[in-house]
């Protein structure tokens, strides 16, 4: 992986600029079909999901306050977990991009929503919406490239430092909701003199108010209640947050970190068209295939192509129009990255461990692996009557 334009080859050096401006329309009139069509059925959905999510939060807490006995430990971190990921993916993600505005419900609206999750919103609407979706994939620009902490593409420069991204990456993904809340302090920035001290000082205490009523509630309150069950009942919890991190964390690297997602350079952007932002989008993510019920705890980012386009369109009309996205990229010879969970996630972690190393070290390494491979002696082999000698590879 290395910037597209520097590729001999990219996919993209067959496209005229009328077909990159006849692409940009095409997904134009595309979004004024979905948002012509928004309705009662859309608004419908994501009131059923919040509904669910909010009953099955409900009953797992109940089911926990018994958790000295294993079944109610078991069953009631399992619906936990279940409600943490449906409340950061499909609910608290896809509300504050502003995917349901449009239904002017104050408690579905992206200026009022608070998610279960260490970041305030207003931190991670600025970070995530305004910064990763404007420069998505571009070096130098997009942040969630590493978040900051890992090298994830060739054209970033190496350092000793990054030997130890695996297991940076995965204390990430354990502490994901954390990391996440670092990474929207812009403590590097703030560091460096790039960030006002006022800035950072009002925003680390609003980060911290926000983990210390999350923790109260998770690892206080909720434990107390359960009596006797409070350790029981605070591992679970634990274990619950645990769960949503590490899930949240793989679904996200498998839309931006697998082979066959491109990056870009900075200059790339420079006077970029509607048509070329477009592109962008479309080659700068992947997605995952599988069931309904993995789209739902997903937050439909399994339809991480459909999202960057759309952001802010109703996150259950990805699955509809993914076929027409595919049929687009077919027509103009692009590459639809998409694959298994397993697939994307290996290949993101393959990634990951590759480029902790300097450019070039694992073909290195293979290289002199094969050349210290012993050279097959000959040795001569009894005749049978009547014939010569002949020789063996040993």
């Amino acid at each position: 992986m290395t910037a597209i334009q520097k590729k001999p080859n990219n996919q993209i050096a067959h496209l005229t600029e009328a077909d990159i401006e006849a692409i940009g329309a095409e997904l134009d009139a595309l979004r004024e079909e979905i948002i012509a069509s928004r309705g009662e059925s859309d608004a419908a959905y994501i009131r059923k999901v919040i509904e669910v999510q909010r009953k099955l939060e409900l009953v797992s807490r109940g089911v926990l306050l018994f958790s000295l006995f294993p079944p109610a430990w078991l069953l009631g971190t399992l619906g936990l977990s279940i409600s943490k990921i449906l409340e950061n993916m499909e609910i608290g993600h896809n509300v504050m991009h502003g995917q349901w505005d449009w239904m002017r419900d104050p408690k579905i609206h992206s200026t009022s929503w608070e998610w279960d999750n260490a970041s305030p919103s207003d931190m991670w609407k600025h970070s995530h919406n305004q910064v990763h979706h404007t420069f998505t994939n571009v070096l130098g620009r997009d942040n969630d490239l590493g978040y900051g902490i890992m090298r994830v593409d060739e054209d970033q420069r190496w350092s000793p430092f990054y030997l130890g991204q695996p297991l940076y990456n995965f204390l990430n993904a354990c502490f994901f909701e954390y990391g996440i809340a670092a990474y929207d302090l812009e403590i590097g920035k703030y560091l460096k003199g790039r960030k006002d001290k006022e800035v950072f000082l009002a925003e680390r205490k609003a980060i911290f108010a926000k983990i210390k009523k999350q923790a109260a509630r998770d690892y206080l309150v909720h434990p107390l209640l359960s009596g006797p069950s409070f350790l029981h009942t605070l591992g679970a919890n634990a274990v619950a947050n645990l769960v949503r991190n590490l899930w949240t964390h793989s679904v996200i690297m498998c839309g931006h970190f697998p082979t066959g997602i491109e990056t870009f350079e900075k200059t790339s952007i420079e006077g970029e068209t509607r048509g070329e932002w477009y592109l962008r989008q479309m080659l700068g993510a992947g997605n995952i295939t599988g069931s309904n019920a993995f789209h739902l705890m997903s937050g439909n980012l399994s339809y991480q192509i459909e999202h960057h386009l759309y952001p802010d369109l109703p996150s259950n009309r990805y699955k509809v129009i993914a076929p027409r996205i595919q049929d687009l990229f077919e027509r103009y010879g692009l590459t639809y990255a998409t694959g298994s969970f397993p697939k994307q996630l290996g290949s993101a972690w393959k990634k990951v461990i590759r480029l902790s190393l300097p450019n070039g070290a694992v073909s290195r390494a293979t290289r002199r692996a094969a050349k210290a491979v012993p050279t097959p002696i000959a040795r001569r082999v009894a005749p049978a009557a009547g014939r010569e000698p002949e020789l063996e590879a040993a």
